[in-house]
């Protein structure tokens, strides 16, 4: 089965003076799925977007955006994308309603105002459609900003951190938004510093890294490449070093200790390493047990072994 890609780029560039944010950027987003791109401040990930996006010119390189090569089609990649960035761009003297119908007469879309009344619907503004949209709240301009991004049903959506600053229940509201939009057949690039919401939203994700992509796969591929981590805490502290050696049989891997917190740990890549078999193992050897763990790794955990930053 062929696979269709909405975004395909190969050794994008891009600089900026003498900074090189990006080096050789190559994607292949799937039409349809929702991409996560990932990487520490500075990687890349605003300007891949940006670039994407038309609103800057690669160096070097080549990319299709929605079957529209990036630089000979930029007009007709930009009538076939969104973009919502960090910052809502909505009207705040205008109300809801008359900043989606602006939005629709600017793209020519066939009547404004049944577009603008049925996402107004949509994204659950209806009640507040002739309200100034200085008085939403955030997670209202955010929702109403995205609105405005689908005006003309997009083919690719490009989303860049868009839930910067948002209270948990109106990110939930986004990720909800971001899912419907998936299911109907929109393409999702998201750039977003909440390595959660990737988890949560993405189907796969690209790690950039220095303007480079460092690893791709889903979350649970990239999840696999970090291993589990076998964890034992123990009741007195001069235990830990039979405990450690317990856990350096068992998993192969130096340990790690906490010495304030009675506990040493470390990284298994071992699948029939179980939790009573760890147990066990230790009650063998005649460690003092106070809590014993198998932890599945976090995307935060990705993050740190493969670019060696911090989330």
């Amino acid at each position: 089965m062929t696979t269709t890609y909405a975004v395909l780029s190969e050794g994008l560039e891009k600089r900026f003076g003498a900074v090189h944010a990006l080096r050789g950027l190559d994607l292949a987003v799937r039409q349809g799925a929702v991409c996560g791109l990932l990487g520490p401040n500075g990687a890349g990930k605003t300007t891949a977007v940006r670039l994407l996006a038309t609103l800057l010119r690669p160096d070097a390189g080549s990319a299709r955006v929605a079957g529209h090569d990036l630089v000979r089609d930029a007009a007709a990649v930009r009538r076939s994308i969104g973009v919502t960035g960090q910052y809502a761009s909505v009207d705040g003297d205008l109300t809801g309603r008359e900043n989606l119908r602006l939005f629709a007469r600017l793209h020519r879309v066939p009547g404004p105002d049944d577009r603008a009344a049925e996402l107004l619907g949509r994204f659950g503004l209806a009640e507040a459609a002739d309200r100034k949209a200085a008085t939403y709240s955030g997670g209202m301009r955010r929702r109403l900003d995205l609105a405005a991004s689908l005006v003309r049903r997009p083919a690719v959506l490009f989303l860049d951190e868009p839930t910067t600053g948002l209270d948990p229940a109106s990110r939930n509201g986004i990720w909800d938004t971001v899912r419907e939009l998936a299911a109907d057949g929109t393409t999702v690039l998201l750039t977003t510093q909440y390595l959660e919401e990737a988890d949560q939203l993405a189907d796969d994700i690209v790690l950039i890294d220095r303007g480079r992509v460092a690893r791709t796969g889903s979350p649970a591929e990239l999840k696999a490449l970090v291993g589990r981590y076998a964890q034992a805490v123990v009741a007195d502290r001069d235990a830990l070093p039979k405990a450690a050696a317990v856990i350096d049989q068992l998993t192969g891997a130096e340990p790690q200790f906490d010495h304030e917190g009675h506990t040493v740990g470390a990284v298994t890549t071992d699948p029939t390493l179980t939790l009573p078999r760890l147990v066990r193992e230790l009650d063998a050897a005649g460690v003092p047990l106070l809590d014993a763990s198998i932890r599945q790794p976090t995307l935060d955990d990705v993050f740190l072994r493969l670019t060696g930053s911090p989330a």
